[in-house]
Order: C-alpha cells, then structure tokens, then sequence
C-alpha cells in the first residue's frame, strides 16, 4: 500500500539520492542534497519504507513557488501516484506553482488539471 506524506521533513538525502538515482542517475553530493532538501516542501509517497515517488516545491511563501522535480520510479509509474502527489501540491503550497515540463509529460499536467502558462528560459552557471 502506497502511503503519502506532504511536507516530509524527515526525508533522509541518502534515501532521496538512491531513489534519484534510480529516475536520473548522476554523482549527488549528499551535503549538498541534504541542504536542499531543507529549503524545499517535500511530498512523499512510499510503498512501505521504499520511497517510490517525489514532488518537491521550492517558494518564497508568498510571491512565487514552482516545483522543483516530480519523479516516480519508473516501475510505479502510471499507477496514479503522480497524480496524487500534483493533488497534494496543490493542497499544500502556500502560492500558485510554476513549473517546466518535459514534452512528453505534457499531456499528464493537463490530465490533472494544470494550465500552460509562462514561456520558461535558462541561465546556464557558470563553472
């Protein structure tokens, strides 16, 4: 049984690395990932203790807020646990969310009743 949590402060970056992984694999360091984390709204959904999926949201508690990353294991997708997450978002967030989308994603966003909003562009850092 899936189980949901909004705002999941207890959320170990070890765990949120080894399940990033798994969806987009990378070197993640775990300070770096541990500091983030405390600087975002974290959504949960575990199957037991196994975290399956994730919705991050990154606001200013006021002005602005978007989602930082929405990823479900890819063996847990298309079992409405995205879905659910996006519901839990909405219920959650202290201001309207922005957010980019993968093209192929697109059609899920509008299943769940998200609007296409703002054009997004990128500043690259510098290395």
């Amino acid at each position: 049984m899936i189980t949901y949590q909004a705002d999941d402060r207890a959320l170990c970056a070890a765990d949120f690395i080894s399940f990033v992984n798994q969806v987009w694999p990378g070197e993640y360091d775990l300070q770096m990932t541990r500091a983030a984390l405390r600087k975002t709204i974290n959504l949960t959904a575990r199957d037991g203790e196994a975290l399956v999926g994730c919705l991050r949201i990154l606001s200013d508690g006021y002005f602005f807020g978007t989602i930082t990353e929405l990823l479900v294991l890819p063996a847990y997708q298309k079992r409405g646990i995205g879905s659910r997450l996006l519901q839990l978002a909405k219920a959650h967030t202290p201001t309207m969310l922005y957010f980019g989308a993968q093209p192929q994603a697109e059609a899920f966003y509008q299943k769940n009743g998200c609007q296409k909003s703002l054009q997004s562009y990128a500043i690259q850092k510098r290395e």
